[in-house]
């Protein structure tokens, strides 16, 4: 048993002061250190640094670990000329970035509090990597073919990966999953056999959708950018579903769907009523002229993710959080660093069906400690303070283990 002590805890009430956390690979109780101890005399008690905050681990819901070696290499600006860079370097990228590169990125997510990820896998290479890395992993096998002439060879290819994620051992804290690219690049038919599959086996479910304009224009029309890309580079004119037909797929099951930035209120509104919630990728969206989600006209859940180095420049999870107080500069930054905060904690943990998320008693011992440069004024203004002043955080707990990252910041590579 231990018994972490810190001059705040954010908790489902808030956050509380002078109170530590009693846990072993759960969370016991919350209270102070006299009652604590009182309860669990034997615990081993362990004190942060003066001004330190213990939160819940942060979670990641959704990045790309097989893209880790882009850094020049992919065309930033506009969401074509981006997709046009990956077909043209996908294969030298995914060919460099061995799996000493995408353990150094679970590192990098490791040193800024982030104890959950939800990897979207498109081949299966970070399979490994993600059963070594300390981190809980929603492993999200993604599943991707327009043609049905080659579906059924995809669907097999498909359903070996998930496979080969169910075949883990529980102690490698993977949890197979099932991610659908998008409307433009799956087949129907794989669509609703999909999504069939994770209803039975009560898998969690992801999706991209209306990313870009060029996205949209193809769904609703089949004409613009993305008519020019399916030509060249499949020998196609039509697309192989529209808005409508991709969206009621998923009516009978939750699914988390990424970006939804080109989404109107009406298809947001029909998301809502199924039960379904967003990825929102800020600096992904920004950096592929995607444009903004605004996340103050949803009325459903949300998560804030990285996605991957294909379309970011770091996988720090306070750096995504930073970028999204810039972005919506029409919130009052207060409350938005407080819906940013419960959006990468408890909100994210129930969308992945994680048992974490939260300080209280039964979760999970996955905890984050950050700490301050000075104490802050008012309760108000810690979590404002926590996005703007971490870079990386103090201490790190999975269930219930301090752990540290495999690599020093001057190995990398």
């Amino acid at each position: 048993m231990k018994i972490l002590v810190a001059d705040y805890i954010y908790t489902p009430n808030g956050y509380v002061e002078y109170q530590a956390v009693a846990f072993d690979k759960q969370i016991k109780a919350v209270d102070s250190l006299e009652n604590l101890l009182q309860t669990y005399p034997e615990a081993q008690i362990i004190r942060t640094e003066p001004h330190s905050v213990i939160y819940p681990g942060f979670i990641n819901t959704h990045v790309h670990l097989e893209f880790s070696a882009n850094k020049t290499s992919l065309k930033y600006g506009s969401f074509m000329p981006w997709l046009d860079s990956v077909i043209a370097n996908r294969d030298e990228l995914m060919q460099v970035c061995d799996n000493k590169m995408m353990m150094q990125e679970c590192d990098a997510m490791l040193r800024s509090g982030i104890t959950s990820f939800g990897a979207i896998s498109s081949f299966g290479a970070e399979l490994e990597v993600c059963q070594q890395t300390p981190q809980r992993v929603v492993f999200f096998n993604e599943l991707i073919g327009s043609n049905a002439q080659y579906a059924d060879i995809l669907y097999g290819d498909f359903l070996e990966r998930l496979n080969a994620s169910q075949s883990c051992n529980p102690d490698q804290r993977i949890t197979p999953a099932i991610a659908i690219h998008s409307p433009y690049s799956v087949h129907p038919v794989l669509l609703q056999k999909a999504v069939t599959l994770a209803k039975q086996n009560k898998l969690p479910l992801s999706a991209h959708f209306l990313e870009s304009q060029a996205e949209r224009e193809w769904l609703e029309s089949g004409s613009g950018e993305l008519k020019t890309f399916f030509e060249k580079y499949f020998n196609t004119s039509t697309p192989v579903t529209n808005i409508e037909e991709f969206m009621v797929a998923f009516d009978t099951y939750p699914t988390h769907f990424t970006h939804c930035v080109q989404a109107t209120k009406a298809e947001l509104k029909h998301l809502s009523d199924k039960g379904h919630s967003i990825a929102h990728c800020p600096r992904s969206n920004r950096y592929l002229g995607c444009g903004r989600l605004k996340i103050e006209e949803l009325d459903l859940p949300f998560s804030v993710a990285t996605d991957g180095l294909s379309s970011n420049d770091s996988l720090s999870i306070f750096d995504e959080l930073r970028a999204a107080l810039m972005l919506h500069n029409d919130i009052p930054i207060q409350t938005l660093a407080g819906q940013l905060i419960k959006a990468t904690t408890a909100d994210a943990a129930d969308i992945l069906g994680l048992n974490c998320g939260k300080i209280e008693a039964d979760k999970w011992a996955d905890l984050a400690v950050i700490t301050l440069p000075d104490m802050p004024q008012t309760k108000e203004e810690i979590a404002l303070w926590s996005i703007i002043h971490t870079k990386e955080v103090s201490e790190v707990y999975i269930e219930g283990i301090k752990v540290t990252p495999s690599f020093n910041e001057e190995e990398k590579v």
